[in-house]
């Protein structure tokens, strides 16, 4: 346990267009080698691209798309009598976020496409309708906590 006490919680900053703070979450961790401004560039095109292709507003598809995306169980190992078991946990809502902002990304990434701000726009928009590679990631985390279930009792 630390002896200096529990840390403050931060609150996140909201960004300069859409004053949301989900989409500066979202902008902290596209960015690579401290280049923001093209994070910005990239976040900023894929929401356009989603209002051009949807005609909703983009917000409330990438609020959707998070939604959907976010876990609500994930299994943690813990090792009890020199075994390791995978014991089912419930995630709190800023954990869960984090996680679905991950994976998101990570899908996005791995898409086939021309740029990111193109593979972002529809994994979003993907992720929104209940497809795609993050909804899959989701699942397959549901899935293997509710196989470990059993083990549960260790929390």
């Amino acid at each position: 346990m630390s002896r200096r006490g529990t840390a403050k919680k931060k609150t996140a900053k909201s960004d300069p267009i859409y004053r949301n703070r989900l989409v500066n979450m979202l902008i902290n961790r596209i960015l690579k080698h401290g280049k923001k401004s093209l994070a910005y560039k990239i976040l900023y095109r894929a929401v356009k691209k989603i209002h051009q292709k949807t005609k909703k507003n983009p917000l409330l598809v990438l609020r959707e798309a998070i939604r959907r995306v976010t876990p609500r169980i994930a299994v943690k190992a813990r090792r009890k009598s020199g075994s390791t078991h995978q014991v089912p946990i419930e995630i709190k809502s800023t954990r869960g976020k984090v996680l679905a902002i991950r994976w998101l990304l990570a899908a996005s990434r791995k898409r086939p496409g021309r740029n990111m701000a193109f593979k972002l726009s529809s994994e979003l928009e993907d992720a929104s309708k209940g497809r795609g590679n993050a909804i899959r990631k989701r699942e397959a985390t549901h899935r293997m906590a509710e196989a470990n279930r059993a083990s549960a009792h260790l929390r």
